[in-house]
């Protein structure tokens, strides 16, 4: 047995449940920070994929939290030493909108956990599914595949796995230039309320964690690209979402959001400015 499997032994966490509105605010804060109009404003509006990611959200006590912002010992949280916490992507199926006004209840369960040898030493891989319910029917089922690693940051430049080699965009239907400074990843940070130090400290980022910068969240890099069908398809539906990420991106560096559609599938990518892929997500589109 290995010594992150050792840690982990006996870790299993039981399901966590929890219930809320879909309300207006966040998605009126939300299209601030994008630069949208509102998706949604009244009660039944259909509110765009991944945007429930706005609520449900944990409010741990200051004294519960981290030297890194998350929760010391959170519910889903592996009990290992040092922990370093990297988001990976997840896949997400709508088997109806949710809706503003919806009362919704969210069932999260531990689907698996699983060490791998990653280039700087053992990586464990966790994902979380969860399930939303609306009056006992499902509406959304969700994953979500985070990556930890025990000990020191890794050397800089030694990431836990090889950058995807620069690809052109060619002729991408549909495209939109981001540049996300920090005020971008402060605001984002305070929607989701994630204070997880590498997004807004950029000290803690370098001498800490090894980062160059301000790490860009990759949900908010997930939801730059389900914009894309959102904006250019209005009569259409994201039913299905993967996504994955790829490598890092920084405040400060201008990154494109690529995509096109054809049939009921949808690709999208987010490149960073060598033209690496930073996010890739797929998507299959309903009526």
């Amino acid at each position: 047995m290995t010594g992150l499997a050792r840690m982990i032994a006996g870790w299993a966490p039981g399901p966590a449940e929890t219930a809320g509105t879909i309300g207006p605010w966040p998605i009126l804060a939300l299209s601030g920070v994008l630069d949208c109009e509102p998706p949604a404003t009244a009660g039944g509006d259909p509110i765009p994929p991944l945007w429930h990611w706005l609520f449900f959200l944990d409010h741990p006590a200051q004294r519960e939290l981290g030297p890194d912002g998350h929760p010391a010992a959170g519910h889903f949280m592996p009990p290992i030493p040092q922990r370093r916490r990297m988001y990976a992507g997840g896949r997400v199926s709508y088997a109806s909108p949710l809706r503003c006004g919806d009362e919704i209840t969210r069932r999260s369960e531990l689907a698996a956990s699983t060490v791998k040898q990653g280039r700087t030493g053992e990586l464990l891989f966790v994902t979380i599914r969860s399930v939303f319910t609306r009056h006992g029917e499902t509406v959304a089922t969700e994953e979500q595949d985070l990556v930890y690693r025990s000990g020191p940051p890794a050397p800089a430049g030694a990431g836990g796995h090889q950058p995807p080699a620069p690809r052109p965009d060619g002729d991408a239907a549909w495209r939109m230039r981001v540049v996300p400074d920090p005020v971008l990843l402060f605001r984002f940070s305070a929607l989701t309320y994630n204070a997880h130090r590498i997004h807004y400290d950029a000290r803690y980022a370098a001498e800490v964690e090894g980062h160059p910068g301000l790490v860009v969240h990759g949900p908010l890099l997930a939801l730059l690209c389900a914009e894309l069908p959102r904006r250019h398809l209005p009569g259409r539906r994201v039913g299905q979402l993967s996504f994955r990420a790829r490598s890092p991106l920084y405040a400060g560096q201008p990154c494109t959001v690529t995509g096109g559609h054809g049939g009921d599938g949808c690709t999208m990518r987010v490149t960073g400015p060598d033209g690496t892929d930073v996010m890739t997500a797929e998507g299959r589109l309903t009526s």
